[in-house]
């Protein structure tokens, strides 16, 4: 049987087009910063896929940084400012913040300083969208990017980041996306690539992928398949809520990601549906988190107001654009069939 894939937010399969781009970049021999004939057809690479990249994202006239994903964006754009956040952002921005914002028991978070504050376009975990605030320092656009109209001219921030696996394109490439005339101070020195924000060599295949991805995920999302997408993980609520009383569908009233659902079941461990999920032949995801083979209850469940048993309970479906119904109806019985077994043992 067919596995199902159902982690789109973990990460996303390669699209033709990244893979096609990629495969044409390792023929471009020259380094970026040579200025003979080699190093300039590099360079041109590197220039189409930033501007593929800008177009994409809406960024017409701000600067494109590459960087080697979205957590060392974050790093470069967050580190040694002392701005604020809230619990419900990826560890990789709440490392460098005062995680101190209200979060209210939909995921929506309260900003009462944007200039120096940081707040997430929408949530990995449950697909909660935020309002961004006018003046907002700096926003995480990682899992918003390619499946919402999202155009960082119009976001009222200063700065975003974002990830090119997260949009059909490959591993080990991002993006801090800043408004002209900011600045940041580099973390990486040296030749002073990237306008003098990121040194080294650039990756010219990764980037390359990243551009031609941002590209067709700008078409995918223009022709609506992400609203084929949302229709999908609705009727995959319906399943589930007209079968399971007991389960909570997390960020239900607010705003949400199209492709994403968050649920727990009281009781039953999100690593064990995980694991189940997995022999059944469907990849997802738990919605609580594993460190050093200790589980730890989701801090952004319980930042929401859930104790540790339902953060600690939590599954994450998260859909793409080449999910089917078939995929969903399988995901569905597959888990009421485990859900049925977990009720058994409880004596329900």
């Amino acid at each position: 049987m067919a596995r199902i894939y159902l982690d789109y937010n973990a990460t996303t399969p390669l699209r033709p087009e990244a893979r096609a781009a990629m495969i044409d970049a390792m023929d471009a021999v020259g380094n970026p910063s040579s200025v003979h004939t080699e190093g300039r057809a590099a360079k041109g690479l590197i220039e189409r896929a930033r501007r593929q990249v800008s177009q994409a994202l809406g960024a017409e006239g701000a600067d494109v940084v590459f960087v080697s994903s979205a957590t060392e964006a974050a790093a470069l754009a967050l580190a040694g400012r002392g701005l604020t956040c809230a619990d419900v952002e990826h560890e990789a921005v709440s490392a460098w913040c005062d995680p101190v914002l209200p979060v209210d028991g939909d995921g929506r978070v309260t900003v009462s300083d944007p200039a120096n504050a940081t707040l997430q376009v929408a949530n990995s975990e449950t697909g909660v969208i935020q309002t961004l605030p006018e003046g907002l320092a700096v926003t995480d656009a990682t899992q918003a990017f390619g499946k919402l109209p999202f155009a960082f001219n119009w976001s009222n921030a200063d700065m975003a980041f974002v990830s090119a696996h997260k949009i059909g394109g490959p591993k080990g490439i991002g993006a801090l996306v800043m408004k002209r005339g900011l600045n940041v101070e580099a973390r990486i020195k040296g030749g002073g690539q990237e306008m003098g924000r990121r040194s080294g060599t650039e990756n010219v295949i990764g980037i390359a992928g990243f551009g031609a991805a941002a590209q067709a995920a700008a078409r995918d999302l223009d022709a609506g398949r992400w609203g084929q997408v949302e229709q999908l993980r609705n009727i995959l609520e319906k399943r589930l809520s007209e079968s399971s009383r007991t389960t909570i569908f997390v960020g239900k009233d607010a705003n949400r990601l199209p492709n994403t659902s968050c649920f727990i079941t009281p009781g039953w461990k999100g690593e064990t549906q995980v694991m189940v999920m997995d022999l059944a032949g469907v990849a997802v995801s738990a919605g609580s988190a594993c460190s050093s083979g200790k589980v730890r209850a989701s801090r952004v469940l319980r930042a929401m107001g859930y104790d540790d048993e339902q953060a600690a309970s939590a599954l994450r479906v998260s859909l793409g654009p080449d999910t089917t119904e078939g995929d969903i109806s399988a995901f569905a019985e597959a888990w009421l069939r485990e859900y049925e077994k977990f009720r058994a043992r409880r004596g329900d």
